[in-house]
């Protein structure tokens, strides 16, 4: 049946035909490029002949050389007419009065009015130098024939030959003719040599002076890699610096511009110089130009510090070693020396090292401590390192709040009577109620003070780290009293206030750690209040005035100049507790990083020294009964 069916739907597949022929295209050859033409050609060779590295640095190296046995003619050339002349006095007379330094130049006036009657004196001998010279001559030439005529007349009667009269006259005259003759072999060859030696002379200065311009110099020249530091770059790097007066003193003192320069000596890992400005010129420009500063020295703004001495118009600019901050410091003192103990009263913490490489050691007795920064930049390890030197004075009592609360204290565990941790409300109210017994603890000893004059007392350490989490904490009590804030009701705030103000006679101390100083996490009061205070890496010059004052930040303290995460550690000083050069309100120093496992072993020690202490994780508050 199948066969019948008769299928509605047009088939879709076309008809295969497989005798159909296959259709091939012929794809033509792409057109041959148009031939470049040879002046195309020739420029392109040209170009990259000139621009080839080789070329580059034979051209250097032609221009350098040329231009070193050039200008070392015209050093030579500037020596013999200073030598000469009174030139050099003359610069240094307007290098004086360009420095305002009157007394020196009326000196150099004086060695100039010297200088000129010597010359003058020398000149007027010239004139009766050539008859005295031929009358020497004469004397001397008859003086010596009759010499040799008396020796020939000893010869003749010695040997009865009457010849041997003029034998040493004639010895003598065959010697000259001998000399003549060395000269006249030798004249020539020496005026074919004497100006290759001439032009090697005036390259030799030239090099040495490297008196070519910047971009002709070697590359590690011009990238400034491992070049000293002299008086020459020092002068330079402040003619260059953008302040007019101060270039054109520097161009008015020509070669004597070294005579604002103290000696450069070496200090640390790097060199220190004093630079005492030219008249007109405020030491607050050159401060304010630390970076180009910097750059003109051939090294980053991290490696120079400026800071204000005690002479009036000084600088004085610290410069390190390229590269050399940025190794690390050794290790800690404390870590070294096991047998190491502390005296709270007349010892001194090691904190570490400051610029100049010299350990930098910190007093902690009756001073308050305020350490601030940025997060992550070391404040912690550094307050910690002090702490652990303290406790290796088994007097010493710590009460301390960690407001972090991850684990940065929990070796004080056994060793500090209160210890709190954690960043909530509720650790901030006990770290509140810590202070407040330490209050407490003050005013008791007050009033034991005032009973015996002669009453002595151990200290006592009260640590916050974290402060700005109890400034910034939303929390009331009962009576609507904040916890945090800086008004006259806030708990915390009035509890710091007033163990700085008299605390300290007591020896009940208050240590905090903050970040990111603002006026609301760090009221003025508090940070007024703390005797040291020192601060790592900050963001802004206004948040360095707040940690260290105003004062510290004029004389040249630049916290917010450290580099984030870079400068790890070091932080800037300004206490009376720690050695200060004179003149400086601040002090720049690296400090030790001791790690948790360090620490451990440290406060093992200091746990030894003591019988025993219990260590309160929460502050007992007095149970609340109704009085009905």
């Amino acid at each position: 049946m199948s066969e019948n069916v008769v299928h509605l739907h047009k088939p879709t597949d076309p008809p295969t035909d497989d005798a159909a022929p296959t259709v091939l295209t012929v794809v033509p050859d792409a057109p041959p490029a148009a031939p470049v033409p040879l002046w195309v050609r020739s420029g392109r060779a040209v170009k990259s002949a000139v621009t080839h590295e080789t070329t580059k640095t034979t051209a250097r190296a032609v221009a350098r050389h040329g231009l070193y046995t050039f200008n070392g003619g015209r050093i030579v050339a500037r020596r013999t007419w200073d030598g000469k002349t009174g030139a050099r006095y003359e610069r240094m007379i307007r290098t004086a009065e360009a420095a305002g330094n009157l007394e020196a130049a009326e000196e150099w006036e004086e060695r100039l009015q010297r200088f000129r009657a010597a010359r003058h004196h020398r000149r007027m001998d010239l004139l009766h130098s050539p008859v005295e010279a031929a009358k020497g001559i004469a004397v001397g030439t008859g003086v010596s024939i009759g010499v040799l005529v008396a020796l020939g007349i000893v010869m003749a009667i010695n040997n009865h030959d009457v010849t041997d009269v003029i034998t040493p006259l004639r010895a003598t005259i065959d010697f000259i003719a001998l000399l003549i003759r060395i000269v006249q072999v030798v004249w020539g060859p020496a005026l074919t040599i004497g100006p290759f030696l001439a032009l090697l002379a005036l390259w030799t200065v030239g090099s040495k002076q490297q008196a070519a311009p910047q971009w002709a110099l070697p590359a590690n020249v011009r990238n400034g890699e491992g070049e000293p530091i002299t008086p020459s770059i020092v002068v330079k790097a402040l003619r260059d610096l953008g302040v007019p007066a101060l270039r054109n003193a520097i161009k008015e003192m020509g070669d004597a511009g070294a005579s604002m320069l103290s000696p450069i000596v070496i200090a640390g890992c790097g060199v220190e110089v004093d630079v005492t400005l030219p008249s007109g010129v405020s030491t607050v420009e050159v401060q304010q130009r630390r970076r180009k500063l910097a750059e003109n020295l051939a090294r980053h703004e991290h490696e120079v510090f400026i800071t204000i001495p005690t002479a009036a118009r000084t600088v004085r600019l610290w410069v390190a070693d390229s590269g050399a901050l940025d190794e690390p410091i050794g290790p800690s003192p404390l870590v070294t020396d096991e047998t190491m103990t502390a005296d709270y009263a007349k010892g001194r913490a090691p904190w570490g090292q400051d610029l100049r490489g010299d350990a930098a050691s910190l007093s902690l007795y009756q001073r308050h401590l305020l350490i601030t920064g940025l997060s992550n930049q070391g404040k912690t390890a550094s307050l910690r390192a002090l702490a652990l030197w303290a406790a290796l004075d088994k007097r010493v009592e710590f009460r301390i709040a960690d407001l972090k609360g991850v684990g940065d204290w929990a070796m004080f565990d056994g060793l500090a009577t209160v210890l709190i941790q954690g960043p909530t409300d509720e650790h901030v109210i006990e770290a509140t109620e810590m202070v407040e017994d330490a209050l407490n603890e003050m005013n008791r000893r007050i009033e034991a003070r005032r009973l015996d004059p002669s009453a002595e007392f151990d200290p006592l350490i009260c640590i916050v780290d974290e402060a700005q989490v109890a400034f910034m904490c939303p929390a009331v009590d009962d009576e609507r009293r904040p916890y945090g804030g800086s008004k006259a009701k806030s708990r915390y705030f009035m509890g710091v206030r007033k163990i700085h103000n008299q605390g300290r006679a007591v020896d009940v101390l208050m240590w905090q750690g903050t970040q990111d100083p603002t006026d609301q996490n760090l009221p003025k009061l508090v940070r007024e209040g703390a005797h040291t205070r020192a601060s790592l890496a900050l963001g802004t010059e206004s948040q360095a005035v707040m940690a260290l004052g105003e004062k510290a930040v004029n004389g040249g303290a630049a916290p917010h100049l450290l580099r984030q995460g870079l400068d790890k550690g070091t932080l800037v000083i300004a206490s009376d507790g720690i050695a200060i050069p004179k003149g400086q309100s601040s002090l720049t120093v690296r400090t030790h990083f001791i790690d948790d496992d360090e620490a451990k072993a440290i406060t093992a020690r200091a746990k030894a020294l003591r019988d025993g202490v219990t260590t309160l994780h929460s502050i007992e508050r007095a149970e609340e009964r109704d009085p009905l």
